[in-house]
């Protein structure tokens, strides 16, 4: 019977399950500055559309409203996965949080299309006046509100690329090896947060955008059509958004495995011919790192180390159990 006391110390092989993208800080302060904007853009329009008796200006900041709480929902997730970055109870940590803020967003972002829609219809077969030179001017300062904040969110296209260190722990167990390190990656699936904020802020650049077009058109050339037209044409554009948004949240809230990867790790096991995975399970644990449970039938001679060194190239793999059968 093994002495308890003379094991080694189970904190000598602890370490990190924080997989935040190494930029989760600098996204996160950009969000909330977003936030901020948007906030107070929707606040003007609600207060002006009151003051001047202006149903465009009150739709309008009612519109911004519902994304100011899609920004909201982002800001609060990256501030929440960075507080419970080191809680035990997430046995993966927290770099998934953005994913569930991302798939949130993209169901809000679903609505507000349908909102256009449905009150682009409406105006399509029951006209309504139109104040165009005021609601012009809405429209204008809009858009350039929303590309300020597509720059403060870097274009929705500012994640990480990798880690600038790298660290192991390993532990040996009935056959089975623990490896836990960071790489720079190559296919970083990106922060699908962040993505989420840029697309709410696209979705309102864009029906600005459209909104401009039709209003300079109904007030020059009486095409008081085109506004609603443009105003279906909007929807279907962000209706599209979400459902590629909402596809890519889900795939990572299900765990679903990236067919690539996948075959990268078999092919670092396998292209030897003494080993054959019999087993593999691949998801992302956060916006830049995935971890995997290989198990592998090998060879003689072939031990848990042996593959584990076969996958540490694998540079998108941040926390890896290996699992070796001997072979019948």
């Amino acid at each position: 019977m093994t002495d308890h006391a003379s094991l080694p110390s189970p904190e000598r092989f602890a370490h990190s399950h924080d997989f935040l993208g190494r930029g989760h800080d600098r996204n996160a302060r950009r969000t909330l500055l977003v936030v901020a904007l948007t906030a107070v853009m929707m606040v003007a329009e609600i207060v002006a559309g009151y003051a001047t008796g202006s149903m465009a200006l009150l739709a309008d900041g009612f519109h911004m409203g519902t994304h100011a709480g899609a920004l909201g929902i982002a800001a609060f997730a990256y501030a929440y996965a960075r507080r419970h970055a080191g809680d035990p109870r997430y046995s993966f940590g927290t770099g998934k949080v953005g994913d569930l803020a991302g798939f949130a967003s993209a169901v809000i972002l679903g609505l507000v299309a349908l909102g256009i829609g449905i009150e682009s219809v409406q105006r399509l077969l029951d006209p309504v006046g139109v104040a165009f030179d005021e609601a012009i001017v809405v429209a204008v300062i809009g858009l350039a509100v929303n590309l300020a904040s597509a720059v403060l969110l870097g274009h929705g296209h500012d994640h990480g690329r990798g880690h600038g260190h790298g660290h192991a722990h390993h532990h040996h167990d009935h056959g089975h090896d623990h490896d836990h390190h960071h790489h720079d990656h190559a296919r970083g699936g990106g922060d699908n947060n962040l993505r989420a904020a840029y697309m709410h802020v696209l979705a309102d650049a864009l029906t600005s955008v459209f909104a401009i077009a039709a209003l300079l058109a109904g007030r020059f050339a009486g095409w008081v059509w085109l506004d609603p037209v443009m105003g279906i044409v909007g929807a279907l554009v962000i209706m599209r958004w979400s459902v590629v948004l909402l596809k890519d949240t889900a795939g990572v809230l299900l765990d679903r495995t990236d067919p690539a990867l996948v075959g990268e790790i078999r092919e670092s096991v396998e292209a030897p011919g003494d080993a054959r995975v019999c087993d593999l399970h691949v998801w992302r644990v956060g916006p830049e790192a995935h971890a995997a449970i290989v198990s592998v039938v090998a060879g003689p001679g072939l031990d848990c180390e042996a593959v584990r060194a076969r996958l540490a190239p694998v540079h998108e793999l941040a926390h890896v159990t290996v699992e070796c059968r001997a072979a019948a």
